[in-house]
């Protein structure tokens, strides 16, 4: 037993935040934090006060350990640490996400299991330090003398920078998970602050209506964000095959139909997920990277770009959301003066894990909810295209526009298609359904447009962030491809000077911008006038 609790113990003081760093030789280190834990514990002449602090240490301890694990988990599909302030309420969207891709009961009893397992790690490594203490007070000149080994050692091994299968030897590693957790806090609450003093100023907060894109008046323009749709979508050696090629054949497709197109790149404020960030980001103008920022902005009156339209009062603004399943507030902010969520498109087929319909369903619905009705106003729409959500699995295909009905021609689609489950134990697997249904989700767009679009239409889309980590790859840039389409040359003409590139498909060294400079970038090439406010 005693083994078994020094192997926690050591395994919680050196275990590290991120699963790629999960190797043996991180375990293979001295850690300075227990070293200074047996010097402190050995000086204790008490016992009842050497068991009360081993126990703190321990709990402690255990508490850090969960805090880990949840930096893994997040590094893992986020990109990031987990934030003690701000991701809790993250957690609940986990679950949903796994009730989607796996069900239900797996997720309530994932739910559960996570839970009990934290609180039993804590009880165990505090019952753990509590036994070793007791060990090492039964042995306490053994247990002097090796602690003075052990910490000379360490001092020697960090002076001399010595180095074991290729990792420091002295490591400090529980120092700095602290230190790490205790800036991301100092960190926020400070940011909170001064983000709310920026999302005051705006510079265009004061422009009158008749002053905001009038280049675009008469003119139905769509903005659409498709779910994760990244660099590495185009650039990765295992996806590009699959989506560059749709991406060149929607260029010539459109080409033939009268449409131009021009791309370019754009840095998302988020990675791996959190795409209500991305949105808001571009939309807005501000640098929303956190839930806390999102959370002041969209209480707030600064101007997102799709209500930069309803203020002008000529256009009717409308959301289609089929990810939205419950109320959603921030309809006010983004002026949209209607939303269709998930429940009001008329879907009666199945889900596709996440993805409550597919792409070219959405479209559709779209299309004869609004976009193909009269009306004595243009139209102005955002939408979140979802099937390219992850798990990727199962992919939706595209079928006959005429033959999609409410829906309910996907059933044998879904049911034929792969399991989460499958690709999601295949990181190269994922990668490959991954294109796919970037591939699809593209593909549906471009459809719709060459069925639909009018020579009024504008159409603006764009990535909200990369895939996870283990999809983009591990030094993968936050870097979304950003699209305009039109059949009015004008429209083209207003951006030439964005020097994007011809057709669907960004260069590799087209223009790069923080996706929050894209709204100011396109207020002002379609005639805006910028009346700043102060914070």
């Amino acid at each position: 037993m005693h083994v078994l609790a020094a192997a926690l113990v050591l395994g919680a003081l050196l275990l590290p935040g991120s699963l790629d760093a999960l190797r043996l030789n991180r375990f293979t280190r001295i850690p300075g934090e227990g070293i200074l834990a047996v010097v402190v514990l050995l000086a204790l002449p008490w016992r009842r006060l050497r068991t009360a602090l081993a126990a703190v240490c321990g709990a402690g301890l255990g508490a850090l350990t969960v805090l880990n694990l949840l930096d893994m988990g997040f590094n893992e599909f986020l990109g990031r640490g987990f934030n003690l302030v701000l991701d809790w309420e993250l957690l609940d969207d986990a679950q949903s996400y796994v009730s989607d891709a796996m069900g239900g009961t797996a997720a309530t009893a994932a739910g559960i299991g996570a839970v009990a397992l934290s609180a039993l790690l804590v009880v165990l490594t505090a019952l753990a330090t509590v036994r070793l203490a007791h060990l090492l007070a039964r042995h306490r000149p053994r247990a002097s003398r090796g602690a003075t080994i052990a910490g000379i050692a360490w001092i020697a091994c960090a002076v001399l920078h010595l180095k074991l299968a290729g990792m420091p030897i002295a490591s400090e590693r529980t120092a700095d998970a602290l230190r790490e957790q205790a800036d991301r806090v100092v960190g926020t609450l400070r940011d909170e602050a001064a983000f709310a003093r920026e999302a005051r100023a705006d510079t265009f907060g004061g422009t009158p209506p008749d002053q905001l894109v009038p280049e675009l008046r008469g003119k139905d323009v769509l903005i659409t964000f498709i779910e994760s749709y990244g660099r590495s979508a185009i650039e990765d050696p295992v996806i590009a095959p699959t989506v560059t090629p749709a991406l060149d054949a929607g260029t010539a497709a459109l080409a033939k139909a009268g449409y131009q197109a021009r791309s370019g790149w754009l840095t998302s404020a988020t990675y791996g997920g959190s795409s209500w960030l991305g949105h808001s980001t571009a939309l807005s103008g501000l640098w929303v990277d956190n839930q806390q920022r999102y959370r002041t902005v969209t209480t707030g009156d600064h101007l997102t770009l799709t209500k930069a339209f309803q203020k002008t009062g000529a256009w009717d603004t409308v959301g289609v959301m089929p990810g939205v399943q419950k109320g959603w507030p921030e309809a006010e902010w983004y002026g949209l003066e209607k939303v269709y969520n998930a429940f009001q498109l008329g879907y009666k087929g199945p889900k596709f894990s996440w993805s409550t319909m597919p792409d070219q369903y959405a479209l559709e619905a779209f299309q004869q909810l609004e976009h193909g009705k009269k009306r004595d106003k243009p139209l102005m729409a955002e939408i979140i295209l979802t099937s390219s959500h992850q798990p990727w699995a199962p992919i939706p295909k595209l079928v006959d526009w005429e033959d999609l009905g409410d829906g309910s021609v996907f059933k044998e689609i879904e049911a034929a298609g792969k399991t989460p489950e499958e690709v999601l134990a295949d990181p190269d697997g994922s990668r490959e359904e991954y294109g796919k249904s970037i591939r699809y989700s593209v593909t549906s767009l471009v459809q719709w447009l060459e069925r639909y679009g009018t020579e009024d239409t504008v159409l603006v889309f764009l990535g909200d962030h990369q895939p996870r980590p283990r999809v983009s790859g591990l030094n993968a840039s936050r870097d979304v491809p950003v699209t305009i389409v039109a059949k009015d040359p004008k429209v083209l003409e207003s951006i030439e000077d964005w020097k994007w590139t011809e057709g669907l498909r960004p260069a590799k060294d087209a223009p790069v911008w923080k996706m929050s400079d894209f709204r100011d970038r396109f207020l002002t090439a379609f005639g805006s006038t910028p009346h700043p406010t102060e914070e």
